[in-house]
């Protein structure tokens, strides 16, 4: 191996060790929160996308994590973002970890990742740009995702909480 292949493998192992470790603070932290509620459920950690994915689930009906999401995802990002200022006040790094509770963020990318390709497609047909209703971050991120993998380009537009994405034509 070259000098250049190692650095980069050993930065690559640097990163997921990191990662790895904002994924164990991120599952003790969840497990107290869950404790102090009284609430059942199980941790799960993964590395997807360069961050670090902690998801908790039920194995009940889950209507009990359904309070930790609330309506519309709410109580999830508030709980999201606790999370990662829990890892920040830990690692001193600001963390992009992502968090899942009851599979309602993979429901939710799966029906934003239609609309977005709905979208590419209603832009390609008439040749006019499509303006989506406003979104989070992690909403947009999805669609942008969608609108790019069907070969058109989307940007982001207005202010937090009403910042919503366009689709541009080819």
């Amino acid at each position: 191996m070259t000098e250049g292949t190692t650095s980069a493998a050993a930065e690559g192992a640097d990163t997921l060790t990191r990662l790895e470790q904002e994924g164990e603070i991120a599952a003790d932290y969840l497990e107290g929160l869950l404790d102090i509620a009284d609430l059942d459920g199980d941790i799960d950690m993964d590395v997807e996308a360069d961050r670090a994915s902690v998801s908790i689930i039920s194995d009940t009906s889950g209507r009990d994590l359904q309070k930790l999401v609330g309506r519309d995802g709410e109580v999830l990002e508030a709980l999201q973002e606790l999370t990662r200022l829990a890892v920040h006040r830990e690692t001193g790094d600001r963390s992009r970890l992502m968090l899942d509770i009851g599979g309602y963020r993979a429901r939710k990318r799966t029906e934003l990742s239609e609309l977005g390709a709905k979208a590419a497609a209603e832009a390609k047909s008439s040749g006019e740009p499509v303006r989506m209703n406003p979104m989070t971050p992690f909403e947009r991120k999805v669609v942008h995702d969608a609108v790019k993998a069907a070969g058109l380009r989307s940007e982001s537009e207005g202010e937090e909480p009403q910042r919503f994405v366009v689709v541009l034509p080819a």
